[in-house]
């Protein structure tokens, strides 16, 4: 699996990660990135749900910065990095992507963001 993204003037999407894992289940998302010492350089760690509504992370027990995106229908709605141990984030989303901090430095709100087999 890929994580590929495109802005809207770019006709030739990019990959922001070849290595992802998708949290499936209520105790994967609930434990997300928690207890692990680092993420590798090309890791996503993509959380789907059934529905959009407004989706909050935390850092609580992260010790490495990160960056997340918010997407509704692989559309970016917010991105935004957050700190160790006490960053938070919010957004609107039926899919929630984390990246290593730095991963979605060209990620910018409107882009197409989509997970590929």
């Amino acid at each position: 699996m890929q994580l590929r993204h495109r802005s809207p003037d770019d006709a030739t999407p990019c990959t922001l990660a070849t290595e992802v894992s998708v949290a499936q289940s209520r105790l994967a998302q609930a434990r997300g990135l928690m207890f692990r010492r680092s993420m590798p350089a090309d890791y996503a760690l993509v959380f789907p749900f059934d529905a959009t509504d407004v989706r909050t992370l935390h850092m609580l027990f992260v010790p490495f910065a990160i960056d997340a995106l918010w997407l509704v229908d692989d559309r970016v709605t917010a991105v935004q990095r957050l700190a160790p141990f006490v960053g938070i984030g919010r957004g609107e989303a039926d899919t929630v992507v984390e990246l290593p901090a730095g991963g979605a430095a060209d990620v910018a709100v409107g882009d197409e963001v989509r997970l590929s087999r």
